[in-house]
């Protein structure tokens, strides 16, 4: 998977454009499918789409001083969809179904403020504030829906017109509260920011389950990328989807971002959801972002505990960093770049997993080329064509860790060998298969210029450069 996009692109509309140029490409190093980012209208254009105003105008209607997203119109978004599909490439769309952003008018109902660090604790008596909660979207006038939005239709905002201030407020009504299955920190992590969504509500649930197939109908979509699940009620995203497959088909994709790197919380949520979604494999982005900022005081052989791909492979999808780890956003925790080689070898070549790669550490951010876009190519490639068959870990050192794919009858030359190293160079005997004894190895990343012959017994001693990864193949 590409996530094909980064936070800092520009406002020039001609992104959609630009993926549609891109497609072929894409095929070429392997990308199996496209993750797009929020392709409908925000409160303002600049906006990454996930400040959500309405999802039915998918840069159609002239709303918030716009046609155009940030990414460009809806026509150009299915233009490149369908080049996409040429190339055999699988679209997911990122679906902001949290909150809402840009009402148009405001309106007056009760409410409590509540402490931001405990959503539970009242700290305010009820009181009637004013806030931005009416939608009626007047640009697109009912085409597609006619769903209008009011206050009752949210958990909680973030702002009082009546006295301008700015507060977590949890909204009060007949059988309103914050969802119960969501995350626990700051007591209850419902509210998170604009107009919270109640997904307990009714109507709030039929609306947004009837955009979901309405939009993956539109689209064409294989699936969604789901935003910010740990905020949202766990029963509404299980039976969300379980609708759009009632139309699209079981084979309907989805990825949720729980973003939290407490392994035991994830293993929680793939069981209340009946592994019916993959998740983000958070718990081994945070190991690659301390391993690249500890440096050789980092214990390798650690990785594989306590992730998602180790634990259940089938829901894991494995990154580096992406739109919100990058430097800058929100939940900052960017790889350092020393390692985002390491890290790549790691998620690109194991047998394990379903690889995402940022377009940032592809293409680049904000306009600048990324470092890591030659070393990308060459793991893309040795994806295709090395990386198959049986695997071998050998993570059994601190400071140098490997593993090895034995390949398989199918691809003549297939079979890896891969070390990562964080101290001093190094080197590690590894098995590759009997049926290679004899054959001359080399390393493909330009680090080692020396080759080695697979032995008898199916073993090398591969080398390794401190700090470094090596990727060993037949010559």
């Amino acid at each position: 998977m590409m996530q094909f996009f980064e936070w800092k692109l520009p406002n020039d509309g001609k992104f959609w454009v630009k993926l549609k140029e891109e497609a072929q490409h894409l095929h070429d190093i392997g990308v199996t499918s496209i993750w797009i980012p929020p392709a409908y209208k925000a409160d303002e254009q600049q906006d990454e789409g996930y400040a959500t105003y309405d999802l039915f105008d998918l840069g159609e209607f002239n709303q918030k001083n716009t046609v155009r997203t940030k990414y460009g119109t809806k026509q150009e978004l299915i233009d490149a969809i369908t080049e996409l599909y040429k190339y055999q490439i699988s679209v997911y769309l990122d679906a902001v179904m949290n909150h809402k952003a840009g009402g148009e008018y405001t309106e007056k109902f009760m409410a409590k403020e509540v402490d931001p660090n405990d959503r539970l604790k009242d700290v305010s008596d009820a009181y009637q504030i004013e806030a931005w909660t009416g939608y009626n979207f007047p640009g697109r006038n009912n085409q597609y829906s006619d769903f209008k939005w009011h206050w009752y239709h949210f958990s909680g905002t973030d702002w009082n017109e009546a006295n301008k201030k700015k507060a977590v407020y949890r909204i009060l009504g007949d059988g309103k509260y914050w969802s119960k299955g969501v995350d626990g920190e700051n007591g209850n992590y419902d509210y998170l920011m604009c107009n919270d969504i109640d997904h307990d509500h009714p109507e709030v649930i039929k609306e947004l389950n009837r955009w979901g197939r309405w939009v993956s109908n539109e689209l064409n979509l294989d699936g969604f990328r789901l935003d910010a699940i740990k905020h949202i009620e766990e029963q509404f995203i299980a039976n969300f989807l379980k609708d759009v497959r009632s139309d699209r088909g079981d084979n309907f994709y989805a990825v949720g971002e729980y973003w939290k790197g407490d392994f035991d919380t994830l293993e929680k949520y793939i069981k209340l959801t009946e592994g019916k979604l993959d998740l983000f494999d958070v718990p081994l982005h945070y190991k690659m972002y301390t391993a690249s900022h500890k440096g050789r005081h980092f214990d390798l052989t650690s990785f594989p505990e306590e992730t998602l791909v180790t634990k259940f492979p089938v829901n894991a999808v494995t990154f580096v960093d992406n739109h919100d780890s990058q430097r800058g956003s929100s939940l900052e925790s960017q790889v350092d770049s020393w390692f985002k080689p390491l890290a790549y070898g790691l998620i690109l070549l194991m047998e394990k997993g379903y690889p995402c790669v940022f377009y940032g550490d592809y293409y680049g951010i904000a306009g600048q080329q990324s470092p890591h876009r030659i070393i990308l190519d060459i793991l893309l490639d040795a994806r295709q064509k090395y990386a198959f068959g049986k695997q071998n870990l050998y993570f059994d050192h601190p400071n140098t860790v490997g593993f090895t794919r034995e390949g398989d009858d199918i691809r003549e030359n297939s079979g890896v060998a891969v070390l990562l190293s964080n101290g001093d160079d190094g080197d590690k005997e590894m098995y590759v298969g009997d049926h290679h004894k004899g054959e001359v190895w080399h390393e493909i990343t330009g680090s080692i210029t020396d080759e080695i012959t697979i032995g008898d017994d199916g073993k090398a001693l591969f080398k390794i450069h401190g700090g470094k990864l090596a990727v060993w193949v037949k010559k």
